[in-house]
């Protein structure tokens, strides 16, 4: 399934489900079929998920060298929570300059 993002600022963002459910549970929001953030939430919203991106990156920092070159490839291959919340904080953040809410729908 697919998450719409859409804000009257900026172009829609499209998420896989597992990923929309990840930033909006970052932000404080029920993962619903709709929603919105208002432009009141969009300040905390935007705080949460920077604070979430930040924690995943100390956590990242924190963990033990790789074992072997497979497990150093898998890390660097990976998607993390930061390259993923990266087009959203945009929205979040454009959106809250121009005073537009942001909904979702699948």
């Amino acid at each position: 399934m697919l998450y719409r993002f859409k804000s009257r600022t900026v172009a829609d963002l499209i998420m896989l489900e597992p990923h929309a459910r990840q930033v909006l549970d970052a932000i404080g929001k029920t993962p619903g079929p709709q929603g919105i953030i208002t432009v009141a939430q969009l300040p905390a919203a935007i705080a949460a998920l920077e604070a979430a991106v930040h924690e995943e990156a100390q956590a990242l920092a924190a963990l033990p060298p790789p074992e072997d070159e497979l497990e150093a490839q898998q890390r660097e291959d990976a998607v993390y929570l930061r390259q993923r919340a990266t087009p959203f904080l945009d929205m979040l953040q454009r959106s809250l300059a121009h005073g537009h809410d942001v909904v979702w729908g699948v």
